[in-house]
């Protein structure tokens, strides 16, 4: 099969092996996967895959459908996507079963592919680590980007007041389509749009955990993203004085079972919103398997709004 190869810190395509399905796996006939800033920093040799993932093919998030459903409940034909833990940007993938959402019927491939990787982000961060509540008023740095979409989206969902952070203002008026409600503001707008109870934090940095200083009482911030920076200080007298919580989060690196664990409840969660057209993926741009260079090229440029996806057809 075509797929995706990490080379001396690049992408070119090249082939791999068929997989096939082994034990609780099924084998996915890949139409669309989104790509992610992991898939940089894994060519850079920062985030290696973990064990049991394809270490040289790139892709944390699938669409497509069942090829081989070995043992499970799935049938052939299937309309699936998944989190995965690598391999995503290729012709198959062997996934555990129990990782695998149903695509709604609603739902093309291609949007479907930009769903899994962001909205199980929003939704562990969100909800099970940061526990938003309704009324909460939710700063949400990054906020153009695919994984800021979405924690704009489960934020809305969730009731909380949202801010979006998106540095260029020729994005505004498109974020803001997303969440009506939402107000967007740039960088430097931040503070006098505080205080909050949760700030996202998606962009990293030596200066990010400043805001803290802007939380409510018992305010958190979550870091999930890192691209500009990955050390930063803290004051500890502000987290003392708002009672705060620095927390963080990834799901690559987590278990089987507890990437099963995480999809039972965006199942339960967002599905039903995603089906009925209340969660929306943003999709920058579409590029055939062919052009998987230029996809990255553009994945690492600023001024994207939503997902880059690659079409495997």
């Amino acid at each position: 099969m075509h797929a995706v190869k990490i080379r001396d810190g690049g992408f070119e395509l090249g082939d791999a092996p068929d997989p096939t399905a082994d034990g609780d796996q099924v084998v996915v006939r890949i139409r669309a996967a989104g790509l992610n800033a992991a898939d940089l920093q894994q060519a850079r040799g920062t985030y290696p895959a973990p064990p049991g993932w394809p270490d040289d093919i790139p892709g944390l998030e699938i669409a497509g459908v069942v090829e081989q459903p070995g043992a499970s409940t799935w049938a052939a034909g299937d309309r699936v996507m998944a989190v995965v833990g690598g391999g995503a940007h290729a012709e198959r993938l062997a996934v555990p079963a129990s990782l695998l959402l149903p695509i709604p019927d609603s739902v093309d491939d291609i949007h479907a592919a930009g769903f899994p990787e962001a909205f199980s982000t929003a939704w562990d961060g969100l909800v099970d680590q940061a526990d938003v509540r309704p009324g909460d008023r939710v700063l949400v740095t990054g906020a153009a980007g695919g994984v800021g979409t979405a924690m704009l989206q489960v934020a809305s969902l969730a009731g909380a007041d949202v801010v979006a952070s998106v540095r260029r203002p020729e994005s505004h008026a498109a974020v803001q389509a997303l969440v009506p409600d939402a107000t967007v503001v740039t960088p430097d707008q931040e503070e006098d749009n505080g205080p909050y109870d949760i700030v996202v934090e998606l962009v990293g940095g030596e200066d990010c955990l400043r805001r803290v200083r802007w939380l409510k009482p018992y305010g958190r911030i979550l870091v999930i993203g890192v691209g500009a920076g990955e050390e930063t200080s803290l004051r500890l007298f502000d987290l003392m004085r708002a009672r705060g919580r620095v927390l963080g989060s990834t799901i690559r690196a987590r278990s089987t079972v507890e990437k099963a664990a995480l999809a039972t409840r965006v199942r339960e969660g967002l599905l039903g919103a995603l089906a009925a057209g209340r969660l929306t993926v943003p999709v920058d741009r579409v590029y055939p398997l062919e052009q998987a260079t230029e996809a990255y090229v553009r994945l690492g440029s600023p001024g994207k709004l939503g997902k880059i996806v690659l079409r495997m057809d």
